[in-house]
């Protein structure tokens, strides 16, 4: 997968925003001002994404190219490397099952101001 084609699939999302906040090479994906994607822009190889913590576990049992989230808390976040088991239509799964998980986590009033 490209970045370009990535970062599509993501601006697809309904309230999705993008942004730099750590530095000029970490893009991160947000709704409703929470993170539910990271990624090295000049180094694509890898993206980090939120996921259920049980389901987490079982997909790093399942594929080598998935592992505890970099720099990220363990447990609720997970780094899938792009070019291994992990093929597109997977990746794209994954990355809508992060958005789904925090957009389910936003407070009512957040989600009420995005609906605006």
């Amino acid at each position: 997968m490209t970045l370009e084609t990535f970062c599509s699939f993501c601006l697809s999302l309904p309230h999705v925003s993008e942004a730099f906040p750590f530095d000029r090479n970490t893009l991160v994906f947000k709704v409703g001002g929470k993170i539910f994607a990271l990624l090295d822009v000049e180094n694509f190889e890898a993206v980090n994404l939120k996921c259920d913590p049980e389901k987490a576990i079982e997909l790093r049992e399942v594929y080598n190219a998935i592992s505890g989230g970099y720099h990220m808390n363990k447990k609720h976040w997970n780094t899938v490397k792009l070019l291994d088991d992990v093929d597109d239509k997977l990746l794209l799964e994954l990355t809508q099952n992060s958005y789904q998980l925090v957009f389910n986590g936003l407070t009512k009033k957040i989600k009420d101001e995005l609906k605006v």
